[in-house]
């Protein structure tokens, strides 16, 4: 048991979890990950008179408080649901205000979410958003640190704040790796000896 836990916390099996994950041997469905502020959802209504279905129907903003702005319902409450979730309120909201009697609404999302990585890595780029993308995996994803990156002061901005992590210290314990959101930029400075 020991030599599985040795294993799975070494940095060769987090990087063949990464790459199962981002060339399809790991799948996370679109409709499985909570939604943010940000994201663009497909709103399409059916079942009730044809112009309140393209009054209704169309993309949909989540806006900086959580929500979208739904004709005839004002705003619902989105950011932090699944996809279903937000179908389900959105249904429910229209019959019990007695607006429609039978609704059937469907939500999709347009699903590309991305963190940036950026400085003293091998190949500087834009990481597919995942729900448990880490630090370290999207470091990873861009090939590594470059023999001049300060592993020990790696920062993370997210909506205006900044963090610091230590990648040399989450290597002794991977289980500090800390998760990563969409829109997250990861910057490797460059050490200066």
């Amino acid at each position: 048991m020991a030599n599985i836990r040795s294993m799975m916390n070494s940095p060769i099996y987090h990087a063949l979890f990464l790459i199962l994950l981002l060339f399809g041997g790991i799948s996370i469905r679109a409709s499985d990950v909570a939604l943010h502020s940000g994201d663009i959802l497909n709103v399409r209504l059916a079942g009730v008179p044809a112009e309140d279905i393209s009054q209704v129907s169309g993309p949909y903003t989540i806006d900086g408080s959580g929500n979208i702005n739904i004709p005839y319902l004002g705003k619902i409450h989105a950011a932090g649901l699944k996809q279903a979730e937000v179908q389900n309120s959105i249904e429910t909201t229209f019959k019990s205000r007695g607006i429609y009697s039978s609704p059937i609404v469907s939500v999709s999302v347009q699903f590309d979410r991305f963190v940036d990585v950026e400085g003293d890595v091998r190949s500087p780029q834009r990481v597919k958003y995942t729900s448990d993308l880490t630090v370290l995996g999207a470091i990873t994803a861009c090939g590594g640190f470059t023999d001049y990156a300060d592993q020990s002061k790696v920062t993370i901005s997210r909506s205006g704040s900044m963090s610091f992590v230590n990648v040399k210290k989450v290597r002794q314990n991977i289980e500090k790796d800390p998760n990563v959101e969409p829109g997250d930029k990861i910057s490797v400075p460059r050490s200066f000896w």
